[in-house]
C-alpha cells in the first residue's frame, strides 16, 4: 500500500498573511497616528502651565501690569511652542489667547484638528471608522488667580 503524501496548500500562507497583516498596519497606523495629537497636547499643557509661571515673575508694581502680564505669557506661549513643525500650521497669533481680567491671568490654546490632517492623513476603516478619532478641536489651558 502506498502512504498518501500531505497535500500542499499553496496559497495558505499568502491569504493568512493578508489577514494578519491588516489587523498589523491597523494598530500600527493608529499608535502612530494618535501619538502626534498625544504629543501635542503634552506641549500645550505643559507650554500654558509654563507660560502663566513665567508671568508670575513679573512686579505687581510695574506700571501697566495687566499688559506687561499678557505680554510676558505670549512671549512665552510663542517660545514654548516653537518646536511644532510648519506643517501643523500652529500659530500662537490665531490659535491662543491670553487673558488677564479681574486679577485673573488666563492662557488658553484652541488648536483645530483639520490643521493635523496636513501632517497624517485619516483612514476611514470599516467597523473601526475614522483614525484618528479626534475632537474638532486640542485644548489646553492654564489659569492663576493674583
Amino acid at each position: 500500500m502506498k502512504a498518501s503524501l500531505p497535500h500542499k496548500q499553496k496559497g495558505a500562507a499568502a491569504i493568512e498573511f493578508a489577514l494578519v497583516f491588516i489587523i498589523f498596519f491597523g494598530v500600527f497606523y493608529a499608535i502612530i497616528s494618535y501619538s502626534l495629537p498625544l504629543l501635542l497636547m503634552q506641549s500645550f499643557n505643559q507650554s500654558t502651565a509654563e507660560a502663566v509661571r513665567r508671568s508670575v515673575a513679573l512686579d505687581p508694581a510695574t506700571p501697566g501690569y495687566g499688559a506687561a502680564l499678557i505680554a510676558r505669557a505670549k512671549t512665552e506661549l510663542t517660545t514654548q511652542t516653537a518646536w511644532i513643525p510648519p506643517a501643523l500650521n500652529f500659530n500662537t497669533a490665531t490659535d491662543a489667547t491670553v487673558t488677564y481680567v479681574g486679577g485673573l491671568l488666563t492662557v488658553r490654546i484652541s488648536y483645530p484638528t483639520n490643521k493635523i490632517r496636513a501632517a497624517i492623513p485619516f483612514l476611514n476603516l470599516p467597523g473601526i471608522g475614522q483614525v484618528p478619532n479626534l475632537p474638532a478641536t486640542l485644548t489646553a489651558s492654564a489659569s492663576l488667580q493674583f
